[in-house]
């Protein structure tokens, strides 16, 4: 069973690079943030407070996050693929946890690196696209602030256990995906 940890800061290509990891290794994709979206349009309570973070640009509680990845992980018996989790130093920690107590462990971690001009650039023409309304420059700016401050420490936790791959995260996706690829056919 492999399982993979997407990480990256917004407009990096976790989404697209997901789909196709997905597609050739045939894991089942964990993306706290479709999970997210599909709570906030359904109107839920886990929705609406959700959306009360999410729309400042905020993460949203551990407890929240960890609470639904384990409703999730029970739930499949295939590979992982783990997208927008974890974000933080607890959330590593705490799917360490998860893992363990199931007999199994993160393999890789691929570190999509991409240039923070073209996120932004990324992120507005996204926004444009799909009417996102967490796509505008000054929500992407604050994610990209709490990506920098929060989440990117991660790639430190994730090198130090010798599992982070850097990936040149600016190309075409073909040749993204084919230099995913040679990373996990190394594990």
């Amino acid at each position: 069973m492999l399982n993979v940890v997407i990480f990256g800061a917004p407009g990096s290509g976790k989404g697209t690079q997901s789909e196709r990891i997905i597609e050739e290794y045939g894991l089942f994709h964990i993306s706290t943030g479709d999970v997210l979206r599909e709570q906030i349009a359904r109107g839920t309570e886990l929705g609406k407070t959700a959306d009360s973070y999410i729309s400042k640009g905020q993460l949203i509680p551990d407890e929240l996050m960890v609470d639904i990845l384990a409703h999730v992980l029970d739930s499949h018996e295939e590979g992982v693929i783990f997208d927008v989790f974890p974000r933080t130093i607890a959330h590593a920690e705490a799917l360490t946890r998860m893992l363990a107590e199931r007999n199994a462990q993160v393999d890789v971690v691929l570190g999509l690196e991409v240039e923070e001009e073209e996120l932004i650039d990324r992120l507005l023409k996204r926004g444009q696209v799909s009417g996102r309304s967490d796509d505008n420059l000054e929500t992407i700016q604050k994610r990209l602030d709490v990506y920098h401050n929060q989440t990117k420490p991660l790639k430190d936790f994730y090198q130090k256990e010798k599992k982070y791959r850097a990936i040149q995260g600016m190309g075409s996706v073909d040749d993204i995906f084919e230099s995913i690829k040679s990373v996990i056919s190394e594990l």
